[in-house]
């Protein structure tokens, strides 16, 4: 018999089965917020809703050299954490209280709207390279755990 997954393998597997549905040519994140171990919303990166996808008009940041953890505002996407924030929104899901499962760190973008949104942890497995963002999460109330 396989042994039962913790709640951290548990949420981080679904993490990356969300980050399938990503359009990103990049990078393909997905991200979980989760609260009393029960699902509030997911999200993955890529273009609003009614809009072509990167595969369709080819990556922006890529054709423009744009390093990765820069210029975040030169992209037709939206990051994974947004996406989930914006989800829960939708559905009038109060996320406060809650913990982040996502596939990769936020970026400064995301670290800022998650702090507001009061999410009060960030679980992730791999490192997004942006420096502010790593900076505004040392400063905060935020806990910060890397998933092994």
């Amino acid at each position: 018999m396989e042994p039962r997954p913790s709640y951290d393998e548990y949420f981080m597997e679904m993490a990356y089965v969300v980050a399938k549905r990503s359009t990103c040519l990049r990078r393909k994140v997905g991200a979980i917020l989760v609260k009393e171990k029960h699902i509030l919303s997911t999200g993955y990166n890529g273009a609003p809703k009614g809009f072509k996808h990167c595969s369709e008009t080819g990556c922006l940041r890529e054709n423009q050299n744009i390093p990765s953890g820069e210029r975040h505002e030169l992209c037709r996407g939206l990051h994974a954490e947004q996406n989930a924030i914006i989800q829960a929104a939708v559905f009038g899901v109060s996320i406060k209280g809650s913990v982040l499962y996502c596939t990769n760190t936020p970026c400064v973008v995301c670290v800022k709207m998650l702090i507001n949104a009061g999410v009060t942890e960030i679980i992730y497995a791999g490192e997004y390279p942006d420096a502010l963002a790593k900076q505004m999460m040392s400063e905060s109330t935020l806990k910060i755990k890397r998933f092994k």
